[in-house]
């Protein structure tokens, strides 16, 4: 099966073709064809989302993965983030999940979040 994609790797946007062989055209530079190849064979995506947090003048902390998940355990990565509820203070880098659903990657905070 053939696929035409976008590179999202850099600005550039080259539009990449990859056919049933693996091969790659239409990139400019090598980290678009190793994108191109393993957006067709394994996808992955980083995931940021909030998480409800107590005691802080703010109601929603920032969360993301720590490292990209295979696509396909989105909506999984969400369902557990959305049962989480931390308490203040917390630190950019805190581990909030530890190994997301199975996947090995840790859902971090992304902002300092001081208790008032």
């Amino acid at each position: 099966m053939e696929h035409d994609l976008i590179c999202i790797v850099c600005p550039r946007g080259c539009h990449l073709h990859v056919d049933e062989n693996l091969k790659v055209t239409g990139n400019f530079c090598p980290r678009g064809e190793a994108y191109g190849k393993q957006e067709v064979t394994n996808p992955t995506r980083v995931v940021t989302s909030t998480v409800k947090i107590n005691g802080s003048d703010l109601a929603m902390c920032p969360v993301k993965t720590f490292s990209p998940i295979p696509k396909g355990k989105i909506f999984d990565v969400m369902a557990s983030i959305n049962k989480v509820e931390i308490d203040a203070p917390v630190h950019i880098g805190d581990v909030i999940i530890h190994d997301v659903c199975g996947t090995g990657v840790d859902i971090v905070a992304t902002r300092d979040m001081e208790r008032i």
